[in-house]
């Protein structure tokens, strides 16, 4: 089994073109290549749609499950001349990283760019993990249609690479109305130009509160990250949200009432494997349920359940509280340009720290639930990997507490920028994050960062 990659695309990347040109000329096929990502790879995860390609999104509850149709960010990147190289091993429903391998396409050059699934955060630990940038574009901004995932009101499309360029100009592709989800308001694009950044006039502010609960060693760099900022011109502001801790919360009880909610259509009927031996309708609905997902999985829509028909009320006080987040959030973020918050340590997951030039191949484990390596190495040619294809062991408390420093903007729906730690090691990983539809000038900043970190502080 490839250790990377679930599915890889048998059409080369010249006949991919040819393809895109003739299904054009013919009516069918792939959409006209315009030529804006003509060159670019770009690997998908199993619950992003692509026609023709086996589609399970990591879940048993799709085993053998064939997509009719492209998602729109495939159409549109195919559009534009993008070679899709494959999809990668992830996550169930691409919820948390546990025996997945995303971020390992980039890391390896096998892709250009990996398009991921952000529900809790998975973009950035990822990319930190792997070494390179990884964006989450504000809620609303890409099209959700063909993309499989469990959280509608929280999960996006985000997009991992080692450049920010290629990470602008895919943005650039996928963005915008199609029609399709209705998440998506009527409103117009950010922009994504190149934008001069002057640090004199720029003010960063940082949250006391999001750093509570960082260890001693993390919170040192994340200290060092922010000191970087200032000799570099940078104005820091201290800014202070009581409530931070209540944004796990809030994920938590809000994101597994929509889970449970979002898979009642695996039930053997509309999607899904049907169990044998079922006596009755009934029977056939419980045993294939019980069959369809991992234990991870299944233990967060038994909670949602809980959430959902037990304890309403609890449910309706943390959708109020996400809106009194979402407010303050929004305050602190008018009172500044952007807001820097702590990097994830990649080294936790087996995978050296550093910039993306001269990242190892090899030897690095793959993603993995709490932190834990996972054994072997995705950098060994033809080793499978070490978790199960379905339902690889995790816990809600330890997804939980890996991600406690990234899901604050699944729930808010700010963008954020995760950039890896300079090559010097002058400045350790670091979140970036501004208002909604700030995405183009996040990148401006990364850009800006990224070029000092070259040149030497």
């Amino acid at each position: 089994m490839d250790p990377i990659f679930f599915h890889r695309n048998p059409e080369t990347a010249t006949g991919h073109g040819h393809a895109a040109v003739q299904g054009h000329a013919t009516g069918h096929g792939h959409a006209p290549d315009d030529g804006r990502l003509r060159g670019l790879k770009v690997a998908v995860q199993p619950g992003v749609a692509v026609k023709g390609w086996p589609t399970d999104a990591g879940s048993h509850a799709l085993a053998g499950y064939v997509s009719l149709e492209d998602a729109t960010v495939v159409q549109r990147l195919r559009g534009a001349g993008a070679y899709l190289c494959g999809s990668i091993h992830a996550a169930e429903f691409g919820f948390g990283l546990a025996g997945g391998r995303t971020g390992e396409a980039v890391r390896q050059a096998f892709a250009d760019i990996e398009l991921v699934l952000d529900s809790i955060g998975e973009s950035r630990v990822a990319a930190a993990r792997a070494g390179v940038c990884g964006l989450k574009p504000s809620y609303g901004l890409v099209s959700r249609f063909g993309l499989i995932g469990l959280i509608p009101s929280m999960e996006c499309c985000a997009v991992l690479s080692r450049s920010l360029d290629d990470i602008r100009e895919t943005l650039r592709i996928i963005t915008g109305q199609d029609g399709l989800d209705f998440s998506l308001p009527d409103e117009e694009a950010p922009d994504f130009s190149s934008m001069a950044i002057d640090p004199g006039k720029i003010t960063i502010g940082v949250i006391d509160e999001a750093q509570d609960a960082l260890p001693a060693t993390e919170g040192e760099e994340f200290r060092a990250s922010l000191e970087a900022l200032r000799r570099r011109g940078f104005t820091l502001q201290e800014m202070s949200l009581p409530d931070f801790s209540l944004f796990s919360l809030v994920h938590r009880i809000v994101g597994s009432v929509e889970a449970s909610s979002a898979a009642g259509r695996y039930d053997s009927v509309r999607y899904g494997p049907r169990a044998p031996g079922a006596k009755n309708w009934n029977e056939m609905y419980l045993l294939s349920r019980a069959a369809a997902f991992g234990p991870f999985v299944k233990s967060y829509l038994i909670q949602g359940a809980f959430f959902q028909f037990e304890r309403y009320g609890a449910f309706e006080d943390a959708c109020r509280i996400r809106a009194r987040l979402v407010r303050e959030m929004r305050r602190l973020t008018s009172q500044v340009d952007f807001l820097a918050f702590p990097g994830i340590d990649g080294g936790a997951a087996g995978v050296p720290s550093g910039g993306m030039a001269g990242v190892p191949s090899g030897g690095a484990s793959g993603d993995t639930a709490a932190g834990v390596p996972a054994k072997g190495g995705p950098g060994s040619p033809g080793e499978a990997p070490s978790a199960p294809r379905y339902g690889a062991q995790a816990s809600l408390r330890g997804v939980y507490a890996e991600f406690a420093s990234t899901l604050f903007a699944n729930v808010t729906g700010q963008p954020v920028l995760y950039l890896p730690s300079s090559p010097g090691g002058g400045r350790a990983g670091i979140q970036l994050t501004g208002p909604r539809l700030a995405d183009g000038r996040l990148l401006a900043l990364g850009e800006s960062l990224l070029e000092t970190d070259r040149k030497g502080d």
